[in-house]
């Protein structure tokens, strides 16, 4: 290929038109700079303004949102992959006092960092405890012979079954019985009134039945099997005889318990004792029967300790009219405490409770945050009750308290600048 005149004119043309194309270009690029600088868009200053607030407000360190003692001295990831979390220096504002960390609104949000207000109000406590039914033992007896003897017939055969006030229990053949019959019958024909009734009392001491008495003085014949009769109405329990048994006294034959009324026996921790007292009412379920539920009192509270368990047995009362609680059934039971007025009171999640120390985190506002020392009072289910510590209307943080408790709690002093602590 020949290089000719015409050919360099060509080219020399190209190039020129070339480079007044890209000076031309150059010249807009830089206006353009020069006006986005002279006039930033609002995202832009939203970002200058966010860069300017970090720079005047740098971060301490850097924190893993799940883990307190993984600390960076820039930004980054935890090992679980979450972004950390930068914590600023306090400016001392606010009344906030010495282990007040402060976090950016961004990331309050980004934790889910929530409040709730300190409120006075009425605290409705329960104790929910277990306990057993029993017979009401201000009306179970026991059977015992007053003499020895056997037992010629056995009108009840087994335990549990139901028997009625005057009901026949069991004949027993006694020969001290036969003897103090004799005995009775020549006091009659002697009529000496003193001889009479010492030998009616032996008999009523020995328990021969009233009606036993009266036809012994009528017919004056003498009974060899005497029936011993039920003194009230219930159920046979703890049977321990059978026909053709000899008995003495001492023996327990049988017991009879009343089902209409019955006991349970439960337990409370130490701690709840306070909050315990006689008449105070109580509600029972029991697993046999769901759905429904019965009404009683508490009757008595033990007034010793179990050195075992740290509980106190509590007694209970609750009427049976319908007769479908059973002795030794499981029972779920609920005590209604009495409330002594209003109390301030904070959720349950707020409360940071460690072995010298009950804590909460105060939220100053701002992103502000505080751990102070507060004195807890009594429990319900979703409440607790701060006997000091804290002020109505005061905010404390209910979710990702430990994570802020952890930080504050290095450099905190747990005190509140502006009230006194209590003399103890």
């Amino acid at each position: 290929m020949k290089y000719t005149m015409k050919n360099h004119q060509k080219f020399t043309g190209s190039t020129a038109v070339g480079m007044v194309v890209g000076i031309a270009v150059g010249i807009g690029v830089a206006v353009v700079g020069n006006q986005l600088l002279m006039k930033p868009t609002a995202n832009m200053s939203g970002m200058t303004d966010s860069i300017s607030m970090k720079e005047d407000k740098k971060p301490l360190y850097w924190v893993a949102p799940m883990d307190a003692n993984y600390r960076r001295d820039k930004p980054g990831q935890s090992p679980m992959g979450m972004d950390l979390i930068p914590f600023y220096a306090d400016d001392g504002g606010g009344n906030g006092g010495p282990g007040t960390v402060r976090i950016s609104p961004d990331v309050v949000n980004n934790l889910g960092v929530r409040t709730a207000v300190a409120k006075r109000q009425s605290m409705h406590s329960e104790i929910k405890t277990v306990g057993y039914v029993k017979y009401d033992e201000d009306k179970l007896l026991h059977i015992h012979p007053r003499v020895e003897g056997w037992i010629e017939t056995l009108y009840v055969k087994a335990a549990g079954d139901p028997v009625k006030e005057g009901q026949p229990l069991y004949d027993i053949y006694s020969p001290a019985l036969v003897n103090a019959q004799e005995e009775f019958v020549l006091a009659l024909g002697r009529k000496n009134k003193r001889i009479i009734r010492a030998a009616e009392d032996r008999l009523t001491a020995l328990q021969l039945p009233k009606s036993v008495i009266r036809q012994l003085k009528k017919t004056k014949q003498v009974k060899q099997t005497i029936t011993v009769v039920a003194p009230q109405s219930g159920v046979v329990d703890n049977m321990n005889i059978r026909e053709g048994v000899f008995v003495k006294p001492g023996n327990t034959v049988m017991s009879i318990g009343s089902l209409e009324q019955v006991w349970v026996e439960a337990e409370v921790f130490e701690r709840q004792v306070f909050q315990v007292s006689a008449g105070l009412p109580v509600t029972m379920t029991l697993d046999f029967l769901p759905g429904k539920s019965w009404l009683g009192k508490v009757d008595y509270v033990y007034p010793t300790l179990n050195a075992k368990t740290r509980t106190v047995k509590l007694r209970l009362r609750f009427d049976n009219k319908s007769q479908e609680l059973k002795p030794n059934m499981f029972a779920e039971v609920i005590i209604h405490t009495k409330s002594d007025g209003d109390a301030l009171l904070v959720p349950r999640e707020a409360i940071i409770r460690t072995g010298s120390v009950d804590r909460v985190v105060l939220a100053l506002g701002e992103g502000r945050f505080k751990s102070i020392e507060v004195n807890v009072g009594r429990f319900d289910e979703k409440f607790a009750e701060i006997v000091y510590g804290l002020k109505e209307g005061e905010s404390v943080v209910t979710s990702a308290l430990f994570l802020l408790d952890s930080e504050s709690s290095k450099t905190s002093d747990f005190n509140r600048m502006e009230e006194p602590r209590p003399d103890n």
